[in-house]
């Protein structure tokens, strides 16, 4: 088993509270709140196999002046798994996104959302819902896709010269229900390969690599069931609030063509972000540049910076200039 020590700002900061929320079919979710009651809120919506604690980083360098709300993802973290397979739906994370913010973003406010992987897939799927759509003055979608998520796969090295053999690879390998078991240092650089950039430390590997061991492999085989026939191109159109892309270049398991359709399809697009050389776990890999955005969109459609929004009120196109940068 690894022993190695996880860096200072991987370990989970205590929140100020923590509440459960109840989903619209009955499955609870647990949730946290960190930083001052009185500062601009962002929801923070992990990914595949993650759990709140894949924010911490991301948390320790915002928490002074945001409040920060994380949930777990059903069937991740501290949250109820869905107790039949019609539980796991993106039409389900809509739901369970619709609940947090109802319950944490109180009517009339707004809060910038930021989702990863397939925490930024929610923040699509729930385009759509009054609350989430009411309440949303920005949202992050970082390391993410719509649809087409296997064809674009490039997970298992030397997986064929053929689509064919590379998504049928690919979906046994998501879709396996093997115990992931200890994080040893084979495992842990097996994850490395697939999920992060060859230059990340060891230490954040380590991190990254406790929280998807954690995950269970039920859990695990029906999240990539749903992951595997994804399709929410239609549903980035509808996201009417503005939004930002982000992506590492090394990203293998959403890599940047995914980022690229989204940028392209979003009403209101902030701009495409590319962080050279980082991999699928951006907020783990690179905190201070996911941290950066979430504050930049914070400042100029929440709070009373730059072209900000009065709470309260719809941000209309114009506002949304087009951004794009390489970080």
């Amino acid at each position: 088993m690894s022993r190695t020590s996880l860096p200072e700002d991987c370990v989970p900061p205590a929140p100020r509270r923590e509440l459960r929320v109840r989903s619209a079919d009955g499955t609870w979710l647990h949730a946290e709140v960190h930083g001052p009651e009185d500062a601009p809120t962002v929801v923070l919506a992990h990914g595949w196999t993650c759990s709140t604690a894949f924010w911490a980083p991301v948390v320790h360098r915002l928490a002074a002046d945001h409040r920060l709300v994380a949930y777990d993802q059903r069937g991740h973290g501290r949250s109820a798994a869905p107790e039949n397979p019609a539980g796991y739906s993106t039409a389900a994370l809509a739901d369970d996104l619709e609940a947090v913010v109802e319950a944490t973003v109180p009517h009339g406010t707004r809060a910038v959302l930021a989702g990863h992987s397939m925490g930024g897939m929610t923040i699509m799927a729930a385009a759509d819902r009054t609350a989430v759509r009411d309440r949303t003055a920005a949202a992050l979608l970082a390391s993410t896709g719509s649809a087409a998520l296997l064809e674009a796969l490039r997970v298992v090295p030397f997986a064929g010269r053929t689509p064919r053999v590379r998504l049928a690879l690919h979906r046994a390998l998501l879709s396996s229900t093997l115990p992931l078991g200890p994080v040893t240092p084979v495992s842990r650089a097996v994850l490395k390969y697939a999920v992060m950039g060859p230059a990340t430390p060891v230490e954040r590997a380590e991190a990254c690599a406790r929280i998807v061991h954690a995950c269970p492999r039920r859990v695990r085989a029906g999240w990539a069931q749903v992951l595997g026939e994804l399709d929410l191109h239609a549903e980035v159109g509808r996201l009417a609030a503005p939004a930002s892309v982000l992506v590492g270049t090394a990203d293998r398991l959403t890599p940047p063509v995914l980022a690229e359709r989204i940028h392209e399809a979003l009403p209101h697009s902030e701009g495409l972000t590319r962080l050279p050389g980082i991999g699928h776990m951006s907020p783990v890999e690179r905190p201070d540049s996911v941290a950066d955005e979430i504050r930049r969109l914070v400042t100029v459609h929440l709070t009373a910076g730059p072209g900000a929004a009065p709470a309260g009120t719809a941000v209309a196109a114009a506002d949304a200039e087009p951004r794009s940068a390489t970080a």
